[in-house]
């Protein structure tokens, strides 16, 4: 009700869009940030008559398109809202899209809230617009003073947030929010001067209606008298709304394909992981225009520094703000690009809950995550992804891999361009040894059985770092007359099943080992696998138990009891159990 008066005007005079074509290219974007306000949006599709009343009228029951939050099931909304402080970035990044990739004209408006304005990735977002100079976003500022349990910390006190917005390098208007001439003034001027323009307007939550006019204590709740309420506002009204349409002929822009090479590495030679994905995401940017990259200030790390030198018009610098780089990758795919986001796999979970809402949005991500375990050395345990194959397998949809040489990466990095949902790769800083040839071929939900015998008493499964690790044991073991199968199980998720099954049964003992935390990782994926198993086996876990300090790579696999002596000695014991 705050933002009624605000959203009439912009759908009368200053959207836009064809309804009946919610996909073409030359649509302005409607972000609803303060995605609790649905009702208000979905008043706004019946005034415009792609909804009935009837559909109106089932909201928030199951089975309707209309929830409590929206969601892509309507296909109106683009993304999915109600985590505060996520609308603005993600216009941020529909923003930055026109104006770098499409290269068209369309505009951004991002309705928000103000108790969302306390968090910090609205204010990445608001840092990213204006040193962008992205003067086709346009964030509209329902300063309605009430949050859900009282007062916001500025109340109507516009100008406090006015002159922040204006020091990261955007016009502010503050208007009164429910004077149509006021709110129609501040639209039409609305990046006249180069630069994103918030309008702050002052309103009244339950504006309109005297029992809840202003009031605390009324957060989401209904009406207690609606008949009146709406006799109070004027009595029940059918005028259908014209919306301005878009300009005929949008097509946005395309880069053309190049030849990058595919990168090919030799069989024993030493390559990072993290280094195969770099060369291998030019290689694949070069073959597809539509790949796009988006980086966390750290791409001479991650080696996202070499599509950035092959394709700058494709490379975005979000610096460090994991939050925004989220964002901008789930707006850019909602255009129809195909963003990779990379940055230390430790640093993502600042983002998780951009990578939660992403999948309600049913986004399609490609997610790279390096420096990840104990392997990194002395760095420390800042720097170490240990929780992340967890924190992704729990993403539903998700995709989650982790490679432990170099062919085996620039085949996943390519798998992962066709993927629906979130992808997520895992890579490795340090070198390995490539084990695959060029022309081996890797597919998601697969598995490499790289020794086995028919005498085999123990199954050792692993993935990346540890594979090498698990190789190196099972020759000691060899050595002491005790066969051992090993599985490289480079898909976590989804999961060879069936490899492991035949494995179970032949051989009745499984030990996984992992450089990540024994909660949610390869050990979880392991036995969720064989749950329903015809012969369940016995199974232990190697993993990362306690919090590491600063050492060498070998000297921190050794401490976490995940190097090759570590995992002989425990395949050994276990071997000899009945």
């Amino acid at each position: 009700m705050s933002a009624a008066d605000l959203m009439a005007v912009l759908l009368q005079g200053h959207l836009r869009y064809d309804f009946a074509a919610p996909t073409y290219a030359g649509n302005d974007h409607l972000v609803l940030s303060k995605g609790h306000a649905s009702p208000l949006l979905y008043a706004m599709l019946r005034a415009v008559g792609v909804i009935s009343d009837e559909e109106l009228l089932s909201y928030r029951h199951l089975g309707s398109r209309l929830e409590g939050h929206p969601t892509p099931r309507l296909p109106w909304v683009e993304v999915a809202t109600g985590s505060l402080g996520q609308g603005l970035p993600i216009g941020a990044g529909l923003a930055w899209t026109g104006k770098r990739l499409d290269r068209l004209p369309y505009r951004v408006w991002v309705l928000c809230g103000d108790s969302e304005l306390t968090e910090g990735s609205i204010w990445e977002a608001f840092e990213l617009a204006g040193y962008e100079q992205l003067d086709n976003l346009i964030a509209i500022v329902d300063v309605n003073r009430l949050g859900q349990r009282g007062p916001t910390r500025y109340g109507w006190d516009t100008e406090t947030y006015a002159r922040r917005m204006r020091a990261f390098g955007w016009s502010t208007i503050e208007i009164d929010g429910h004077d149509v001439t006021q709110i129609d003034s501040a639209y039409a001027a609305a990046g006249a001067d180069g630069r994103p323009t918030a309008i702050l307007a002052r309103t009244h939550k339950g504006s309109g209606v005297t029992g809840v006019d202003d009031l605390e204590g009324l957060h989401g709740k209904p009406l207690r008298d609606p008949d009146s309420a709406i006799a109070e506002l004027g009595g029940p009204r059918h005028v259908p709304v014209e919306v301005v349409r878009p300009p005929e002929g949008s097509r946005p822009h395309r880069f053309p394909a190049t030849t990058v090479p595919w990168p090919t590495f030799e069989v024993g030679q030493k390559v990072a992981t993290r280094s195969a994905f770099g060369k291998a995401l030019a290689a694949l940017g070069g073959s597809d225009g539509e790949v796009v990259v988006l980086d966390g200030e750290v791409a001479d790390s991650t080696r996202t520094e070499e599509f950035g030198s092959e394709f700058p018009e494709r490379f975005f610098e979000c610096y460090i703000a994991e939050q925004q780089m989220i964002a901008a990758a789930v707006a850019m795919q909602v255009r129809g690009w195909r963003p990779y986001a990379a940055t230390f796999a430790a640093f993502l979970t600042r983002a998780y809950d951009f990578i939660r809402m992403a999948a309600i949005s049913r986004a399609n991500l490609r997610l790279v995550g390096s420096h990840v375990g104990v392997e990194i050395g002395q760095d420390g345990p800042s720097q170490m992804g240990l929780e992340d194959l967890a924190a992704f397998r729990a993403v539903p949809g998700s995709t989650v891999l982790y490679p432990c040489d170099a062919n085996q990466t620039a085949q996943l990095v390519a798998a992962m361009a066709e993927r629906d949902g979130i992808s997520y790769l895992r890579t490795t800083r340090g070198e390995t040894p490539v084990i695959y040839a060029p022309t081996e071929r890797f597919t998601v939900g697969g598995s490499r059985v790289l020794r086995a015998t028919p005498e085999d008493r123990v199954t050792i499964v692993a993935a990346g770092v540890t594979v090498h690790q698990a190789l190196a044991a099972a020759d000691q073991l060899a050595g002491d007359g005790i066969p051992v199968r090993v599985i490289d199980l480079y898909s976590i998720k989804p999961v060879d099943g069936q490899t492991l099954r035949d494995a179970a049964r032949d051989t009745g003992r499984i030990l996984t080992v992992e450089d990540h935390r024994p909660e949610g990782g390869l050990g979880d994926a392991v036995a969720e696998a064989l749950t329903d198993a015809a012969t369940v086996p016995r199974l232990r876990r190697l993993a990362v138990r306690a919090i590491p300090a600063s050492a060498t790579p070998a000297e921190q696999l050794a401490a976490a009891g995940i190097d090759a002596a570590a995992i002989a000695r425990a395949a050994r014991e276990f071997a000899a159990t009945a």
